[in-house]
C-alpha cells in the first residue's frame, strides 16, 4: 500500500476508537475502554511508521503526495477536496503525536481507573488525537480549519472534564474563547489566500505564491499575520497565552497531552507548513520570532515563582514553545521541529511525574507542602529527574541538542538575529533554575507527612477531597475526580509509559548530533528543499561551540538552584522579602489577566449592555414586538370573519367582486 493509504488509516483508528467507546459505554467494561482507546492510537502510530518507511522508499523530490476521498464542495470556481497531504513534515508530526499520545493513553489507563467518567475520558482522548491528526494531515486550508476547530472543541471538553468544578468549566470556556479568536484569524487568512490564489490546496498555494506575491507585499503580510493570530492562540504565545495555565484544571493526562506533543505545537506546525508564505513576508516572520522570544522570557520569569506544580510546568511549556516559534520563524525549520519532538518527550514525562506526586499528596499541588519524595517514590523521582535534566538542557540529553541547535542557527544568520542567541541563552539559564527549583524542593529533604506515610506504610495519603485551586470540598461523584489515587510505583501501566519517556528524554537527542548525524534534518529536507533559509547550516565547529556555551549555562543554572534551595534555603525568602514588589508582579503573571480584563473583557461587556439598553430594546425589540402585535391583530380580525355562516362568506365574495369591478372601471377610464 502507498504512504497515503497508511495515512488514511492513521486517521481512521482514533476515530473508530472514539465512536466505539462513545456508543458502547453502557456495555463495554471500563478496563476495555482504556484498552480500546490505547490500542486505537497505538495502531495509528504503527500505520504512521509504515507510512514513513513507504515514503523513504521514494526519491526525495517525490516525497509529497495529495490524496482525496471525494470533492467536498465544487461550484463557481470553488474546489474543496476532502483530502490529505503526505510529506515528511506531516508524517513527522504524525509520529510525534501518535507516539506520545499512545504513552499518555497507557498512563491514563492506570491514573484514571477510579473515575466514573472513565469511558467518556477515553472517548474524548481518542477524538482529540483524531482532531490533531486531521490538522497535521489536512491537504488544504479548509480541512486544516476543520481540524483546528475540532482540537479547540475537544480541548474544551477535556479541560472541563471534571465539570462539577466551577474552576474547570471556567478554564475550559476560557481556552475555547481564546482559541476561537485564533480561529477567526485562520479563517480570514484562508479567504485571502483563495481570493488571491484561487485555491485552498497546499500544493497549488505554495506553487503559485512566489509568482503572485512579491516580498513584503501587504496582502501576503496580512495573510501571515492572520495565520499568526491562529498560531499564537493555539500555541499560547503572548498575548493569547492566558488560557494555558488555567488548562491545568483538567486531569493530569490531559495536561500532558495538550502541553506536550499536540495542541500547543499546532502553531509551530502551521508556521512550518506555510513557510513559503512567511519567507515572502519577512516582516511577519520577524514579528513571529520576537513574539516567541517575548513569550520565552515572560513565561520563564513566572515559572521562577509559581508554587502550583502543574502550572509551573505549564509555564515552562509556554517558554519552550517560544524557542520553537523562534526556530521556524527565522528559518531554522528542522531545528524547531527537532525541539518540538524532544520537548514532547520530556514535557509529557514531567507532567506524568507531577501527576504521580500530586496523587501521593492527595491532590495537593502546592510545592511548598512537598518534600522528601526522592526517598518515598524512587521511580517517580528518577523519571522526574530525567525529564528535568532534558528540560534544563543538561549536556547529552535531548533538550541539550535540540534547543541549542536553534540558537546556533540564529548565531550563524547573524545581524539582528544575534538578539535571539543572547536572550535565548538567558532564557536557558532561567529554565535550568526554575526546573531544578522544583526538583530540589520536592525530591530531597525531610519527608513531608504524605511522603512519610508512603515510606512507613506504603499507603497513599487520603483526606477530604478538595479543589486544588480553591480549597473547596468536593465529593467523588460524577463530574469530580475519582475517590482513589494512583502512583507510578503501584501502577504498571503508568510505570511503563514513564520508563519509555525517560529513556527518550535522555537519549533521543542522539539522532541529531552535530558532525555525527542529522537524521531529522535529512528526513525533513524534501519539505524545505526550495527554501534559501533552510540552506543556511551552521558549521560543525560553530554548532559545538554553541553546545559548549549552552552546557555551561545549564550547569550554572542547576548550580544556582542547588545553592538557593539546598545549601542556602533561606535565600529565596530573603529575596522575596527584599524584592516583594517584583515577586508579587511575577506571581500575578505580569497582570496579563487583569490587563486583558481591563482592555478587552470590560469594554466588550459595556458595549453589550449599551446595545441591550438602547439599540436592541428600542429597535430590535420594538420592531419584533410591533410586528408581532400587527400580525396578532390581523389574525384576530380574520378569525372574527371566519364565523361559519354562509351569508357572511357570500357577502365577502360580493364585496370582493365589487372591489375588482371598481378597480377595472377606474383603470380603464
Amino acid at each position: 500500500m502507498s504512504s497515503t493509504t497508511w495515512a488514511w488509516l492513521v486517521l481512521l483508528f482514533p476515530l473508530l476508537g472514539t465512536i466505539l467507546i462513545g456508543l458502547g459505554f453502557r456495555s463495554i467494561p471500563a478496563k476495555a475502554a482504556g484498552v480500546i482507546g490505547t490500542l486505537a492510537v497505538g495502531l495509528a502510530f504503527a500505520c504512521g511508521v509504515v507510512a514513513v518507511v513507504s515514503l523513504l522508499g521514494e526519491s526525495p523530490e517525490a516525497r509529497h503526495h495529495a490524496s482525496s476521498l471525494w470533492d467536498y464542495a465544487s461550484a463557481a470556481g470553488l474546489d474543496i477536496k476532502l483530502g490529505i497531504y503526505v510529506d515528511p513534515l506531516s508524517l513527522f508530526m504524525v509520529l510525534v503525536v501518535t507516539g506520545v499520545s499512545t504513552l499518555i493513553h497507557l498512563y491514563s489507563v492506570g491514573y484514571m481507573q477510579s473515575d466514573r467518567g472513565y469511558h467518556r475520558f477515553f472517548s474524548y482522548l481518542n477524538f482529540f488525537v483524531f482532531s490533531m491528526l486531521l490538522l497535521v494531515l489536512a491537504g488544504n486550508f479548509v480541512l486544516l480549519i476543520v481540524g483546528w476547530a475540532f482540537v479547540g472543541f475537544t480541548s474544551y471538553a477535556l479541560i472541563s472534564f471534571w465539570y462539577q468544578r466551577k474552576t474547570a468549566t471556567a478554564a475550559g470556556m476560557k481556552a475555547f474563547v481564546v482559541n476561537v479568536v485564533g480561529d477567526i484569524g485562520l479563517v480570514l487568512a484562508a479567504f485571502l489566500i483563495f481570493q488571491q490564489l484561487g485555491t485552498f490546496e497546499y500544493g497549488e498555494v505554495f506553487a503559485k505564491a512566489p509568482t503572485v506575491f512579491h516580498t513584503n507585499q501587504w496582502t501576503v503580510v496580512a495573510i501571515c499575520l492572520l495565520l499568526l493570530l491562529g498560531a499564537f492562540a493555539k500555541s499560547a504565545q503572548l498575548p493569547l497565552h492566558t488560557w494555558l495555565p488555567d488548562a491545568m484544571e483538567g486531569p493530569t493526562p490531559v495536561s500532558s497531552l495538550i502541553h506536550a506533543a499536540t495542541m500547543v505545537t499546532a502553531g509551530v506546525y502551521l508556521i512550518a507548513r506555510t513557510h513559503v508564505l512567511f519567507e515572502l513576508a519577512p516582516t511577519a516572520a520577524d514579528i513571529a520570532a520576537f513574539g516567541g522570544l517575548a513569550t520565552l522570557l515572560v513565561a520563564a520569569t513566572i515559572a521562577l515563582v509559581m508554587t502550583d506544580l502543574k502550572r509551573a510546568i505549564a509555564y515552562s511549556t509556554m517558554s519552550q514553545i517560544g524557542y520553537m516559534i523562534i526556530g521556524v520563524s527565522i528559518g531554522a525549520y528542522s531545528a524547531g521541529m527537532f525541539h518540538l519532538m524532544t520537548h514532547a518527550f520530556f514535557k509529557a514525562l514531567l507532567f506524568m511525574a507531577a501527576g504521580s506526586i500530586i496523587s501521593a499528596m492527595a491532590n495537593n499541588q502546592n510545592i511548598d507542602d512537598m518534600r522528601g519524595f526522592g526517598k518515598a517514590m524512587r521511580f517517580t523521582s528518577i523519571a522526574m529527574l530525567c525529564g528535568s535534566l532534558a528540560l534544563a538542557a543538561f549536556p547529552g540529553t535531548d533538550g541539550f541538542f535540540s534547543k541549542d541547535e536553534i540558537l546556533a542557527y540564529a548565531t550563524d544568520r547573524g545581524g539582528m538575529y544575534l538578539i535571539f542567541t543572547v536572550l535565548g541563552y538567558f532564557g536557558a539559564l532561567l529554565t535550568a533554575i526554575y526546573t531544578f527549583r522544583l526538583v530540589f524542593r520536592i525530591l530531597p529533604g525531610r519527608p513531608c507527612k504524605e511522603a512519610q506515610e508512603l515510606i512507613d506504610t506504603g499507603h497513599l495519603a487520603h483526606g477530604t477531597p478538595r479543589n486544588p485551586a480553591t480549597g473547596e470540598e468536593e465529593d467523588t461523584d460524577v463530574g469530580f475526580p475519582g475517590p482513589e489515587h494512583h502512583i507510578a510505583e503501584q501502577t504498571p501501566s503508568m510505570m511503563v509509559a514513564m520508563a519509555v519517556l525517560s529513556f527518550l528524554a535522555l537519549f533521543a537527542g542522539l539522532i541529531q548530533v552535530p558532525g555525527v548525524d542529522d537524521a531529522v534534518t535529512k528526513f525533513l529536507e524534501p519539505t524545505f528543499a526550495g527554501s534559501p533559509l533552510a540552506a543556511i547550516v551552521p558549521s560543525t565547529a560553530e554548532a559545538w561551540f554553541g553546545l559548549a556555551i549552552g552546557g555551561v549555562i545549564a550547569l550554572a543554572g542547576i548550580g544556582i538552584a542547588y545553592w538557593a534551595y539546598v545549601l542556602r534555603p533561606e535565600v529565596p525568602g530573603k529575596l522575596i522579602e527584599r524584592f516583594g514588589w517584583l515577586h508579587t508582579f511575577l506571581y500575578n503573571k505580569w497582570y496579563f489577566d487583569e490587563l486583558i480584563d481591563l482592555l478587552v473583557v470590560r469594554p466588550a461587556l459595556a458595549i453589550g449592555r449599551f446595545a441591550s439598553r438602547s439599540f436592541e430594546r428600542f429597535v430590535v425589540d420594538g420592531l419584533v414586538t410591533g410586528t408581532r402585535e400587527t400580525v396578532g391583530e390581523a389574525g384576530a380580525l380574520v378569525r372574527g370573519l371566519q364565523n361559519g355562516f354562509v351569508r357572511s362568506y357570500a357577502l365577502l365574495l360580493l364585496v370582493g367582486f365589487a372591489g375588482l369591478a371598481l378597480y377595472f372601471l377606474i383603470s380603464s377610464s
